[in-house]
């Protein structure tokens, strides 16, 4: 009776040993499929350089977890970045706060998202050689008194606001008697505070700027002969990824191989196609 029991415990441990092995197994594979991605985060609301839309049109990607798509400048430049590596590209959208904290915590690979290098950034995370540089306009409605501004001192007295947790909100302080407004989260806010009056303008790059002008009618680019003293790091945006991560090196060696003919030709493409403003 001894016998026949300590057989049948030993037949019950292999049985165990050997479901437990499979599950192993299956993990493995699927650790291995997960190595094979490139998971970008972008907000997907800054165009040119990121978008949301309902297709594939005009090489959308898939946004992970979700029936839409994005599309702009960064997902083009992530596209090449994602080839380069012999990855699969998967976009996730993330809100910009939100975007730090998921390259962190590994969330997500890197940032492709019009981001600035600045010295604060600099402070949590890495970046890349830069993949654009850009200068600082105001987004004004057409018809304002705004509009033939050609200082930024021209500005005095007006409410202006920009992104939250961006220099573009920082150096509207470098308008004497301006009234800065409270920061807001995307462009698409911004732009609908433009239109109700409730700003009468908004810092932004060059390219949200043509972007914003060209897609609506009663928005106009402000560009400047005495504009904003910004840093190179300010004006040039990289790909954003974790301390002492091994794909800086790689991403460099891609990123370099982008004439600025291309880059160029990438951004005009972007606004050409970005979708009409809201």
């Amino acid at each position: 009776m001894k016998s026949k029991l300590s057989f049948f415990i030993v037949l019950l441990v292999s049985s165990v040993l050997l479901l437990a092995g499979c599950g192993t197994s299956n993990g493995s594979d699927s650790g291995s499929s997960e190595d094979n991605t490139f998971k970008v985060g972008l907000e997907a609301g800054y165009a040119p350089f990121n978008w949301t839309q309902n297709d594939d049109s005009n090489g959308g990607v898939k946004i992970d977890g979700s029936a839409e798509y994005a599309g702009g400048y960064d997902v083009e430049i992530a596209k090449k970045v994602a080839e380069g590596l012999g990855k699969e590209l998967v976009i996730v959208k993330t809100e910009w706060d939100g975007l730090v904290p998921a390259l962190t915590s590994g969330k997500i690979d890197a940032i492709i998202a019009g981001m600035s290098p600045t010295a604060e950034r600099k402070e949590t995370i890495d970046f890349t050689a830069n993949y654009y540089k850009s200068n600082l306009v105001m987004v004004v409605k057409k018809g304002s008194k705004y509009e033939g501004a050609t200082s930024i001192q021209d500005f005095k007295g007006a409410k202006i606001t920009a992104q939250l947790n961006t220099f573009h909100y920082n150096v509207i302080d470098q308008i004497k008697g301006v009234n800065k407004k409270t920061a807001m989260d995307n462009f698409p806010a911004m732009r609908v505070a433009l239109e109700s009056g409730i700003i009468d303008g908004y810092v932004s790059e060059r390219p949200e700027g043509v972007s914003a002008s060209a897609a609506n009618e009663n928005y106009v680019m402000v560009e400047f002969e005495d504009g904003f003293e910004t840093s190179e790091d300010d004006t040039a945006i990289a790909v954003g990824l974790k301390k002492d991560s091994d794909l800086t090196e790689k991403i460099n060696e891609i990123l370099a191989g982008i004439s600025e003919e291309d880059r160029t030709s990438i951004m005009d493409a972007a606004i050409k196609n970005q979708p009409a403003a809201k």
